[in-house]
């Protein structure tokens, strides 16, 4: 059985043309994979959309990654203190979405976690696959801290204050989500479901005047949720993102103990309480991203409490003994059908 999510705005897609054509394209980038799914105006070939689409994957990178030694960003990173860098639009929009966020979840969304995601080996440093020693934690947290960033917007210019280290990872892949989806509207395919690394965004409907369903991502066991079996949930994503934060993506045992890649910026340590994922919902894939990272960071109770503050759709699911519980705010309630 489903369990169907149905967004409030879904009324009044307009139809596919009759003589849309359908298509499926898909690759590798930022270390996972992307695909997309569309239907096309014929005149316009899929290996102009490709292209279209690598553009936008490879801007992405060329500004955001820590793993490209030629990015702003680790050029950013790499800088002498004192000293200010000029940045690109892109680039400064993402920062603006990730300070805000930092700002609104009191730190449990930072920025500039980089030196901490490396130390636990989650980041392009070799990974060491135990736990860090305390004095290495004191020195990576002494460089984090998103209060730390200064901007001069006359000149769209950063400030490396030293030892700063920026780190898009949990933002960056859905801001690359709203690249494509922008970049496929602006050439006239309006019906498309775009997925990189599991965060999607969907526009239109399809031939058949469905909109895009996806299932919402479960945490991989065949445990019941609150004592009944599990449902698969279904969202349609008719100008919605959807984005999720899990303890299950990456992660590491050492001694008996399991490490998340998800790092708690407040204390310097992996996530450990019992929430197992959030899925977020939101007219954006770059807000819903960082969103879902920091509820992850916060845990169930915290977590619930700032969403429902900011109006978020979200689904949380936490480790409830054996199997599993799930909550979900007021705005994913009422997307319920």
């Amino acid at each position: 059985m489903n369990r169907v999510f149905i967004p409030l705005n879904l009324s009044g897609p307009d139809p596919v043309p009759a003589d849309a054509l359908a298509g499926n394209l898909a690759g590798q980038t930022m270390g996972t994979s992307w695909s997309v799914k569309l239907f096309r105006p014929p005149q316009l070939d899929l290996q102009t959309i490709r292209d279209g689409i690598q553009r936008q994957l490879d801007l992405v990178i060329a500004q955001m990654s820590t793993w490209s030694a030629t990015s702003d960003l680790s050029r950013y990173n790499r800088a002498e203190a004192g000293s200010w860098h000029v940045l690109p639009a892109h680039f400064l929009r993402v920062l603006d979405c990730a300070l805000n966020i930092a700002e609104r979840s009191g730190g449990a969304y930072d920025p500039s976690v980089g030196p901490l995601v490396n130390l636990w080996g989650f980041g392009p440093d070799p990974a060491s696959l135990e736990a860090p020693d305390a004095a290495s934690l004191v020195q990576a947290r002494a460089r984090c801290g998103w209060q730390r960033v200064r901007t001069d917007r006359t000149r769209n210019a950063l400030l490396q204050p030293g030892g700063l280290y920026l780190d898009f990872s949990s933002i960056a892949k859905g801001y690359a989500v709203d690249l494509v989806a922008g970049y496929l509207c602006s050439v006239g395919v309006h019906s498309h479901l775009v997925e990189i690394g599991g965060e999607l965004r969907g526009h239109g409907v399809k031939a058949d005047g469905q909109p895009w369903w996806v299932g919402l991502e479960q945490p991989p066991a065949a445990a019941p949720v609150n004592g009944e079996p599990r449902m698969q949930s279904i969202v349609a994503l008719h100008g919605l993102a959807l984005a999720t934060s899990g303890d299950y993506r990456r992660y590491f045992e050492h001694q008996g103990t399991r490490y998340s890649h998800t790092i708690d910026p407040r204390t310097a340590q992996p996530v450990a309480h019992a929430l197992a994922s959030v899925a977020v919902l939101h007219a954006d894939c770059m807000t819903a991203d960082a969103w879902a990272t920091a509820l992850m960071v916060l845990g169930n109770e915290d977590g619930l409490a700032l969403a429902l503050e900011a109006g978020l759709a979200a689904l949380f699911v936490r480790r409830d003994g054996a199997g599993f519980r799930e909550s979900m705010t007021p705005a994913m309630q009422a997307m319920l059908s």
